[in-house]
């Protein structure tokens, strides 16, 4: 039988009196009592994390390589399961396959008009002693295609849809040949998936000291940037398409399971691909004619920069071993007393290209400090209501393996149960940079409000609301920034709002199955903006605990604060009365996404486009967020939290803004959130309707339109049905 929950007079002029008089004290989704108790409990757990510890982790995880599908990469797992089970924790591996291709044979060399072979080798430095480690992935560009060409070159600048629009009115013509992009601007794997749509037939990428070397500041080992020969591996995987294993879209890739064969992938690159350094990436550029490229294609190198084609010419050959790999992905349960069957997840993965100090065991080793916070508290006596689950993913770097199949394994449950996913990659010192949905944006306000800055004593929201008025803060390349969740940028107006803006989540690291997937609220954390950019050093031999020790968090007080921040999210998440959603910021950031969207320049052939659907969306989602706020206010909450039927009904909200798919990629299913096709960790909101008309598609543009609107409406419904059970 369907139960209301009546609220008599006494408790709600308690509650009223505590929303008037309390509101920078108050958590939300807890009832008055219980938020004290939870303060202590939040005292307890944020005692826990030590900076030592955190250094200790670091260095034993960092001490070899680990790449993914490695011996070493098992042993990093096998360590983390033995820190967890020695706490006491209910862990376990759960191992999963994937295509893994490592490198046979990588050969570079220009042959005309005159000869240079690339080195294509990072260099041991004497200061470091990782970077004489045996067992280092060579340079190389996962799930390339294999090839042996030999074309002219041309120079592409990063490589984007936008740039071949430039060389077009430079009247240069890539097909036939080899083009040398610099990264940057976008996700790597956009530069040879766009090069293959132009009848590019190799692509060569590499890192202009302007973007992360010497142009920047002092290169390793006297500064953090990239040295000469310094080189970012990494995956070109048509990411934006689905991640995860290429062979399994949609479901877990498991031993003897069901397997796409590699000519029916959609996400394996075309033509080959390697990443080469701006020293190999040099004597190309200076046998480069043609046109003088436009100013902004111009970088640090000592040449003037011309696009081609040739007279350089280039040989490259490559192949790859295009074998299965194991993935060993650990998972820690703290099972809910009241709500087993709701998950909270927290994740961070555990796999690095090389040692990956930075990336990814700076997040890593303070998740592990979380953990261990978590089984103390459970010394305690203390039980989540909800069910708590702690993840150690393997192969993200690939493309996000080990998250990706451990989801697709539980999308029932997911869906079922899913309450919230916290993801965090690297993590270094300065603000902290969140992005996440927008239900979340006055949770992570509060967390903020109640977790101080290490350094200067002040909150974190104080640190972040005295962000420079101005574009994002750079937070690294696996932090914050286009899509992996780092702050927005900042206007005068932001800092006069109530809640300080979060960033919209693209892709690039674990949440992109749990929010663009399965519709589970997300956020990604992580300290960053203070110096010690990993830009530098980013996916290569150099990514040691001797650089992050000297330039980033060296004394890991940051780490510690990223420990107590996450745990204590975690903890409300699981602990809460109702769960701490709130819609009035979200039906905000919405509206301006839709007025975004309308203000897309269109040329005059262009048809008119209806928008009011989606306007007419975002009034319902504004009316019924506030009719929630009203019915959250005037219910006593230690009585609502007994409602499995609410926290069934908020459940829903999120998950109702999945759709079918996005067009040519039906494993997104957000409308509001997604990877650009063109862009990759960069975020396209609203992204059907977005894409639509950036590349002049108007019939889809109006059909997204209808379905983008549909999901809005539907959004709204389920924030009414939990404001119902609120009454």
């Amino acid at each position: 039988m369907k139960r209301t929950l009546r609220l008599c007079v006494p408790a709600l002029f308690a509650a009223l009196l505590l929303s008037q008089s309390a509101p920078d004290t108050a958590i939300r989704g807890f009832s008055p009592q219980h938020a004290a108790a939870e303060r202590e409990l939040e005292k307890k757990l944020q005692a826990v994390p030590q900076a030592d510890r955190i250094r200790d982790a670091m260095k034993f995880m960092s001490e070899e390589p680990h790449h993914a599908g490695h011996p070493n990469s098992k042993r990093v797992a096998e360590y983390i399961l033995a820190k967890y089970k020695s706490w006491g924790l209910d862990a376990h591996l759960e191992e999963f396959e994937a295509l893994m291709p490592y490198p046979k044979e990588r050969s570079v060399e220009m042959t005309a008009p005159t000869h240079y072979r690339m080195q294509l080798k990072e260099p041991v430095i004497s200061e470091d002693k990782d970077s004489s480690d045996a067992e280092q992935l060579p340079t190389f560009n996962a799930y390339s295609a294999d090839g042996d060409v030999t074309a002219q070159v041309v120079y592409v600048n990063y490589g984007r849809p936008e740039d071949y629009d430039e060389l077009a009115r430079l009247q240069v013509d890539v097909k036939g040949k080899i083009v040398l992009a610099r990264y940057g601007a976008s996700w790597r794997g956009i530069k040879p998936k766009v090069a293959h749509e132009h009848g590019a037939v190799g692509c060569i990428i590499y890192s202009d000291p302007r973007d992360d070397g010497y142009e920047r500041g002092d290169v390793y080992p006297e500064g953090p940037y990239r040295p000469e020969q310094g080189v970012q591996r990494g995956s070109v995987m048509d990411m934006p398409t689905y991640p995860g294993d290429p062979l399994t879209p949609g479901w877990a890739g498991e031993k003897g399971g069901r397997k796409l064969t590699r000519a029916e992938s959609k996400t394996l690159m075309k033509i080959p691909v390697l990443p080469v350094s701006y020293g190999d990436a040099l004597p190309i550029l200076k046998e480069l004619r043609g046109p003088v490229v436009p100013e902004a294609w111009k970088g640090a190198l000592p040449t003037t920069y011309h696009t081609g084609p040739g007279p350089a010419v280039v040989h490259m050959h490559l192949a790859f071993d295009w074998q299965l790999r194991p993935l060993f992905d650990v998972i820690v349960r703290i099972p809910g007393k009241d709500f087993p069957n709701d998950w909270v997840v927290r994740g961070n993965h555990h796999d690095a290209w090389v040692n990956g100090a930075d990336d990814p065991l700076s997040g890593q080793s303070a998740m592990l400090e979380e953990a261990h916070a978590f089984a103390e508290l459970l010394k305690t006596g203390w039980r989540p209501r909800r069910t708590i689950i702690i993840a150690s993913w393997d192969g993200e770097e690939w493309g996000l393996l080990g998250s990706t199949e451990w989801a697709e394994k539980h999308a029932a449950e997911l869906d079922k149960g899913g309450v919230f996913y916290l993801n965090s990659d690297t993590t270094a010192k300065g603000r902290l940079g969140a992005g996440g949905s927008h239900i979340l944006e006055r949770f992570i306000n509060e967390l903020e409000r109640d977790v101080n800055d290490p350094n200067s004593g002040k909150s974190l929201l104080a640190m972040n609301r005295e962000r420079p008025i101005g574009p994002p803060e750079g937070l690294g390349p696996a932090t914050g920034g286009g899509g992996r969740g780092g702050r927005g940028g900042q206007d005068a107006a932001d800092r006069d709002r109530k809640d300080l803006r979060i960033g919209a989540l693209g892709s690039g690291s674990d949440y992109t199955p749990f929010l663009q997937h399965l519709g589970v609220p997300s956020a990604n954390f992580g300290f960053g903006g203070d110096g010690g950019n990993s830009a530098g050093i980013y996916h290569s031999i150099y990514d040691s605990f001797t650089w992050y020790t000297k330039f980033s968090d060296s004394t890991f007080i940051y780490g510690r604060t990223l420990a107590q921040a996450s745990a204590t999210a975690v903890l409300r998440m699981a602990d809460a009365d109702v769960i701490p959603y709130e819609f009035g910021d979200f039906a905000e950031t919405a509206g301006r996404y839709v007025d975004e969207v309308e203000r897309l320049p269109r040329d005059s052939s262009a048809p008119a486009l209806d928008f009011a659907p989606l306007k007419d969306g975002i009034t319902a989602l504004k009316k019924s967020a506030a009719d929630y706020e009203t019915a959250l206010g005037s219910a006593d909450l230690s009585r609502a939290g007994a409602s499995a039927a609410l926290d069934a009904a908020l459940l829903h909200v999120e998950r109702s803004l999945l759709g079918k798919g996005l067009p040519r990629r039906e494993w997104y299913r957000h409308r509001i959130y997604a990877p650009g096709f063109y862009t990759g960790y960069g975020v396209k909101t609203l992204p059907g309707v977005r894409e639509a008309i950036e590349q002049k598609n108007w019939a889809e543009a109006k059909a997204q339109i209808v379905e983008t609107a549909a999901a809005l409406t539907a959004m709204a419904k389920a924030i009414d049905d939990s404001a119902r059970l609120l009454h």
